[in-house]
């Protein structure tokens, strides 16, 4: 099987043919996949999660769900969606049974590092490092559902019939959720690049 990078878009054959592969057992293609979207899957579970540890644990159950349940994509649909999906699932869930942890959470920078992960900063690049920094609190502050389709839609690059689907919401409140977002992180960021909002 030849190399697949990631951060490519792959298409709905290429993805049929590899979960094919993988309900057969073949490992390379299950790295393939991982390989393609285990930052995108990283994104998700760390915009509920707020902790990197639980953030990886949630992918790699993420990932063994899929290796588990391959046969249960239906062709046709948004495979990344799909996956996703799991994702935010298992993240939600883990959410809830560490719900004693939720204060300790909301007062550390939660989406600190996904746009370090996102766009990497040259080496002494403090004022991109600080404006991502104060960005991350920003995006951080916006409602639940505000965030998750901000995340889906700028971080996994999603589209926003990948994100009803995902999200189980209609395209209109997925624009509507987005555009809010969008709008709370301007006045937001506003003192921060001290314009006027």
């Amino acid at each position: 099987m030849s190399e697949v990078s990631a951060g490519r878009e792959v298409g709905a054959v290429e993805i049929a043919f590899l979960l094919e592969k993988i309900r057969e057992g073949d490992r390379e293609a299950f790295m393939t996949i991982i390989r393609l979207y285990q930052q995108k899957v990283f994104v998700m579970a760390y915009s509920i999660l707020r902790d990197r540890e639980d953030a990886l644990d949630a992918v790699q159950e993420t990932f063994l769900r899929l290796y588990q349940k391959a046969a249960l994509y239906k062709p046709g649909k948004s495979f990344q969606g799909w996956l996703l999906e799991i994702a935010k699932n298992i993240s939600i869930d883990s959410y809830r049974k560490h719900q004693r942890k939720r204060r300790e959470w909301e007062t550390t920078k939660p989406l600190e590092e996904i746009p370090v992960a996102a766009a990497p900063s040259r080496d002494g690049d403090s004022a991109a490092s600080d404006l991502r920094g104060a960005f991350a609190r920003c995006v951080d502050t916006l409602a639940e559902r505000q965030k998750m389709v901000f995340v889906m839609r700028h971080y996994n690059e999603l589209q926003f019939n990948e994100i009803s689907e995902t999200m189980k919401i209609s395209i209109g409140t997925a624009k509507s959720l987005h555009f809010k977002a969008v709008q709370n992180l301007r006045k937001r960021l506003a003192p921060v690049l001290g314009i006027e909002p």
